[in-house]
């Protein structure tokens, strides 16, 4: 059967703003509306696997591997125990983006990559490392669109115009129909004020659509790796969760 894959880069140079979060809890989301989900670990940090279950270190082949050119991604690809497909990384991501700066084709090995084997998902999420380098550049170039996570605080959204530049250049570049999906906050206070005008002027400022419902504050999301799951599971009926949930609604709705 014929499938339509939407991949999506959740960045954001800016660390500590819920992009690990976003993913795995929109990957989750996705998977309880029965949809088929790849996430990718594009942190050498590898936060996101660590927070779906898997151990980093006891890792054979990773996403390095594979932007190496040594593995196939199926060959890399990991079951969580709830069920989640994991492209996982580690460290040897940071030797691999070393080695990648002088390889040819280094932006597009991600896409060549994912390409083979996009027909067995309806979502491919792409959780982006805290930089704008060879590893942000190569999901960007591999994504349709870009959902930017921005935390509802004061000076957040420093640094976003030079996201928003470097997406420029991808599309004018390498991937021409690269899009901005929007901005989604994260860390909403909603009894506040301040919380209300930052999300207001971020949408303004940039002109970019603001994602709703906001993602609030809760300790609840950092709780949920240390058991290796999602606020999904850990949390079920938390407005944190249903947020999450109702964001991944509106994405499946959008695409008609």
């Amino acid at each position: 059967m014929w499938t339509v894959t939407t991949t999506i880069a959740v960045a954001n140079q800016k660390g500590g703003v819920a992009k690990t979060t976003t993913v795995a809890s929109l990957g989750t989301a996705l998977g309880e509306l029965k949809q088929r989900v790849l996430l990718v670990d594009l942190d050498p940090q590898g936060s996101l696997t660590f927070s779906v279950g898997i151990d980093p270190e006891d890792l054979d082949v990773t996403v390095a591997d594979v932007l190496l050119g040594t593995s196939l991604a199926e060959d890399a690809i990991v079951i969580t125990d709830d069920g989640l497909h994991l492209l996982p990384s580690n460290l040897s991501l940071g030797g691999a983006e070393e080695q990648l700066v002088g390889r040819t084709g280094r932006e597009q090995r991600l896409r060549v990559a994912l390409d083979k084997v996009a027909g067995d998902y309806d979502w491919i999420l792409l959780d982006c490392p805290p930089a704008l380098g060879v590893l942000t550049v190569g999901a960007l170039s591999a994504a349709d669109s870009v959902l930017i996570p921005i935390q509802a605080e004061t000076l957040a959204h420093r640094g976003v115009g030079q996201l928003l530049d470097t997406i420029h250049d991808v599309r004018q570049f390498i991937n021409s129909k690269l899009t901005v999906m929007g901005v989604l906050p994260t860390m909403y206070d909603g009894r506040t004020t301040h919380a209300q005008n930052v999300v207001r002027a971020i949408g303004e400022t940039y002109e970019l659509p603001v994602i709703t419902p906001p993602i609030p504050r809760t300790i609840r999301f950092a709780e949920a790796p240390a058991y290796g799951r999602s606020i999904l599971d850990t949390a079920t009926t938390h407005k944190g969760a249903d947020a999450y949930r109702q964001v991944a609604a509106s994405m499946l709705a959008a695409q008609g």
